[in-house]
């Protein structure tokens, strides 16, 4: 009824959910900088209400997209570690060094972390973010070496 919206917090640092705290929203090709006015838990996710989202329609209209911050304010990742957003559009290779495609993004779901791959088909291709499969990364390159199971990147 406030404008309120029902976000699922995937992130190592809760505690910046708090009111004055600024967030990129993204969605698509859309962008738009919020800034949370309120913050309340329920259940495993929280109410939050951000300048100048005041109403449902308003709020509708931020649904089903990300929030995150922008890289200059990101806590620096340890060296295993990456953001869900950071892997978007690094290369994707098998050890021999032949292409396999482009990571989408990482997805984070019950059974762990996917990246999905665009491999040029209509979906991308799922893969779990494990060792063996994820052979190596590197941030720099921007390059990710992968060991995939026979037939995986053919889904």
């Amino acid at each position: 009824m406030r404008g309120e919206l029902s976000v699922e917090p995937v992130t190592d640092f809760p505690d910046r959910f708090a009111p004055g705290a600024r967030f990129l929203w993204r969605a698509a090709e859309s962008e738009r900088e919020l800034e949370v006015v309120s913050v309340r838990p329920h259940g495993s996710r929280f109410l939050i209400r951000f300048a100048g989202v005041e109403d449902v329609s308003a709020a509708r209209s931020l649904a089903g997209g990300d929030l995150g911050v922008p890289d200059e304010e990101a806590v620096p990742p340890p060296d295993d570690f990456y953001y869900l957003h950071e892997v978007a559009g690094w290369r994707c290779e098998d050890a021999a060094g032949h292409p396999l495609g482009k990571a989408v993004r990482l997805e984070r779901t019950a059974a762990g972390a996917l990246l999905l791959v665009d491999t040029g088909r209509e979906d991308p291709v799922p893969v779990p973010f494990v060792s063996p499969i994820v052979v190596s990364i590197d941030r720099r390159e921007k390059r990710i070496v992968l060991d995939p199971p026979a037939g995986l990147m053919d889904l």
